[in-house]
């Protein structure tokens, strides 16, 4: 099986980011290590966004605590199919888990951006949306394409969770858009975001 190229993809990750996150309010989001983490920077940075700048595979499970610490308030992670595959028990955990508050976006270029644009097992036929199906999820969806990025957006804002959406984007590697860099700055921030005292 050959694996495709990266113009197969039409959607283009920034785009695809921006829209997600247009109006997002109070929104509180994870963003997996990498280039989820600088395409949610390059949308606009917000105290309401915790960036990975490292511990690969565990953006999902980050997701989940928040989610289940947080009941009232919307939690998604825009994470990709690398750290995803890294993490994939986590999808049994949080299926089980059932947070009805919790949206799961995985930007999909079917490579590992970070070190050299190898392929994923996404490329050779492995499908996240049927693995997180398959683990429980309630609601998942697959977005290839314009006509169905928009039904699959609606969802990860909105739909009752878990929600598991993957989207296929071209694989490419904008500008970096750094967010800070310093894990306890983003602590600090994220914890005042949420209107947390020190010792919660």
């Amino acid at each position: 099986m050959m694996t495709r190229t990266s113009e197969d993809f039409p959607l283009r990750r920034r785009a695809v980011v921006e829209a997600l996150l247009r109006d997002r309010g109070d929104l509180l989001v994870v963003a997996g290590l990498g280039a989820p983490a600088w395409d949610v920077a390059a949308a606009g940075d917000s105290p309401l966004d915790f960036p990975l700048w490292g511990a690969m595979g565990g953006a999902a499970m980050i997701g989940l605590g928040l989610a289940l610490a947080q009941p009232e308030r919307r939690v998604l992670v825009v994470t990709g199919d690398g750290e995803m595959l890294m993490g994939i028990g986590s999808l049994a955990t949080i299926a089980a888990s059932a947070p009805a508050n919790l949206a799961i976006v995985v930007l999909d270029n079917e490579r590992y951006g970070e070190t050299g644009m190898q392929p994923t097992h996404t490329a050779w036929g492995a499908d996240l949306a049927a693995m997180a199906q398959s683990s429980g999820f309630p609601v998942t969806a697959l977005a290839r394409d314009e006509e169905a990025l928009d039904s699959a957006l609606h969802l990860a804002r909105d739909a009752r969770g878990p929600v598991f959406v993957a989207i296929k984007i071209r694989a490419e590697s904008p500008p970096l858009v750094l967010p800070p860099r310093d894990g306890e700055t983003l602590k600090a921030r994220f914890r005042a975001a949420l209107k947390l005292e020190p010792s919660q």
